[in-house]
């Protein structure tokens, strides 16, 4: 479990003190510009990296459609996460890179809003659709790739500020 700031361990917000589930009541919070930024990697043969990056893929420009389908899990991440807050999103970026070793693809997404709670899952979601895309284009090439690790790599805004991974 991370540590707050403080050092403490920080509380479950979703639970209540009976132990009970709900939704965070956030409209007390003042509304102010919050980022989130992901990422999570594609691991798969470098033939299949080159059949990506050349454009051969049978189903067409695969990079394409994986950015436009992160971009629309990050506008309907509250619709898949039980608890999470409808966010009106002013912005969501998705960058999709070969790695630099020519194991596979990295994609990462970036996601703005001004509002009373953060963008961290719209991120996080946006990349896990976005990778769950390029396996469904390119798995009969290649039904072995793997998915992950998908991680956090930065926020700010809100009460924490800012908050940065050390390990990327």
């Amino acid at each position: 479990m991370s540590q707050a700031l403080d050092g403490t361990l920080p509380s479950l917000t979703h639970l209540d003190c009976r132990g009970d589930v709900h939704m965070v009541d956030v409209s007390s919070r003042p509304a102010t510009v919050r980022e989130a930024v992901a990422e999570g990697w594609l691991r798969m043969q470098p033939v299949t990296l080159a059949l990506v990056m050349e454009g051969q893929a049978p189903k067409g420009d695969v990079l394409a459609v994986a950015r436009v389908a992160a971009i629309q899990a990050a506008k309907r991440t509250a619709e898949l996460i039980p608890l999470c807050h409808p966010l009106p999103l002013s912005g969501v970026k998705a960058t999709i890179e070969p790695a630099l070793d020519g194991s596979g693809l990295r994609l990462e997404v970036r996601v703005r809003t001004t509002a009373a709670t953060g963008v961290e899952m719209e991120a996080l979601t946006a990349v896990s659709v976005g990778l769950l895309t390029l396996y469904d284009m390119v798995k009969a090439a290649d039904p072995a790739m793997t998915i992950g690790p998908i991680q956090l790599l930065y926020k700010q805004g809100g009460r924490s500020g800012v908050w940065q991974r050390r390990d990327g």
